[in-house]
Formats: structure tokens, sequence, C-alpha cells
């Protein structure tokens, strides 16, 4: 098996109110927000297009119950290495949540044997202050695509 290089990575958090949540890390952390969608805002310590995402949690567990949404990995390489990674999730019987195109990017969520969601993303533009302009511009988009899998 080829072994999997990891070019960056990203935490999404829920949040009650992602717009809100979005001051506190901006104001706190000097985040900057990059992107805002109706239920989440994508921020960034000013290298990357996002460092944290804070999607809404619309559920009825505690405050103190909020936490992880997903973590995600971008992978170095193509559009085709991210379909040979869903094979291979595909192949070992892991579950796939979904599959994103994020307007900058696809995503491939999947969940771990505790239930813990994971994406593996590539990243269609190089360029973060043009991913930034065009994840604002597009407000940052999560719209569900059929990425048909690789099996080598």
């Amino acid at each position: 098996m080829t072994k999997l290089k990891i070019r960056r990575t990203h935490i999404a958090l829920f949040a009650r109110d992602p717009h809100q949540a979005a001051k506190w890390y901006s104001d706190v952390l000097g985040m900057e927000e990059v992107a805002r969608g109706p239920h989440w805002s994508f921020m960034s310590f000013g290298e990357n297009h996002h460092d944290i995402a804070l999607i809404r949690d619309e559920s009825d567990r505690r405050p103190d119950q909020t936490g992880l949404q997903h973590y995600g990995l971008e992978i170095e390489g193509t559009v085709d290495d991210l379909r040979r990674l869903k094979g291979r999730l595909m192949s070992k019987g892991v579950n796939i949540v979904k599959t994103t195109n994020h307007g900058i990017g696809y995503g491939v969520y999947f969940t771990d044997p505790d239930g813990n969601r994971l994406e593996f993303f590539c990243d269609l533009m190089r360029d973060d202050e043009e991913a930034k302009k065009e994840l604002h511009r597009l407000n940052a988009p999560s719209e569900p695509m059929d990425l048909p899998p690789l099996f080598d």
C-alpha cells in the first residue's frame, strides 16, 4: 500500500451559533472569517484558506457536549488519488458518509470505528489567497457530488 501524504489539515467544530462563534475566534485568537454560509463560518489564521470550520449544531446536546464535527485531512495528490482513497475505504468496509464539492476542492467524509467523522480533501486550488476569495464568493459550499471510486 502506498503511504498516504497529507498536505495540511483543518478541524470542523459544532457551534450553537457559528456566526457568533466566529466573532470569538476573531477577537480572541485573531482569526479571519474568510467565508460564511447560512449554517457555517470558515476561519483562517492567515496562511491557509481555512483552519477551523464552525458548523451549526442543531441537536439538543448540552453546550458542554458540542465539539468535533469532522477532522479534515488534505491529501497531497490529484482527484484520482482521492478516488483511489475512496476505493480503499470502500474495499475495507468503511462507512462513507458523503462526498462533497466545496467549490475549491472535493471531500470524502467517512467514520472510524468509534463514529468519529474524518474527511479526505483534495484541493483544486493551490493559491490560498485565491481560494479564500473563492470560498467567500461561493459562500463556502458543501454540495453533494458523485465521485466514483477507483479500485487499484
